[in-house]
């Protein structure tokens, strides 16, 4: 199974190195050296990781035969892709790959069917679980523990307790209004 682990960002300084998009919660693992990684587009790879490093809070990567600036702007954008064994599961109990969570049932505390995770969606700042309703519509759930307290893979179905108005914008509650001041 493929796993994308990784964006390629811009180039950084003029030795061929890059700063990369982490897209793995073990980056040590799946992007030290000697990684050989699969691309998107297919075109640019495979990508061989020569060296990493962490450079004021991001990982930058030099990859063999990317010896140069303009060598390095070429592959912006590109995703690095890991082959994985599909029965392989992050170590920490807490988290999980894309294809745990996909197609898992989503139900609120009290039982009451939402729909079924349909993708999950990172962000820079958090993910989403994308919820395909019944109803056709798509819900967007954040995927915190506050708001989603469990992940039972064995019942296939991931229990949700959503603040006011997630679900239902006519639920939602005004924290505050421009009038009241």
């Amino acid at each position: 199974m493929q796993l994308v682990v990784a964006r390629i960002g811009r180039a950084h300084g003029i030795k061929g190195e890059v700063t990369v998009e982490v897209r793995t919660d073990e980056p040590e693992l799946r992007l030290g050296p000697g990684a050989v990684l699969a691309t998107d587009p297919s075109s640019v790879g495979p990508l061989t990781i020569a060296t990493g490093r962490v450079h004021s809070g991001r990982l930058l990567l030099r990859f063999e035969g990317v010896a140069d600036r303009t060598a390095a702007e070429a592959l912006r954008n590109t995703l690095l892709i890991a082959e994985v064994d599909p029965e392989e599961v992050p170590e920490d109990p807490e988290e999980f790959y894309d294809h745990q969570l996909i197609d898992l049932d989503v139900v609120t505390r009290d039982g009451t069917a939402v729909g079924r995770i349909s993708e999950v969606s990172h962000l820079p700042y958090q993910d989403l679980l994308i919820v395909q309703r019944p109803d056709g519509s798509e819900v967007m759930i954040p995927f915190v523990a506050e708001i989603v307290p469990e992940i039972d893979l064995e019942e296939q179905r991931a229990v949700i307790d959503p603040p006011p108005g997630l679900l239902d914008e006519s639920q939602a509650e005004i924290a505050s209004s421009r009038e009241d001041s």
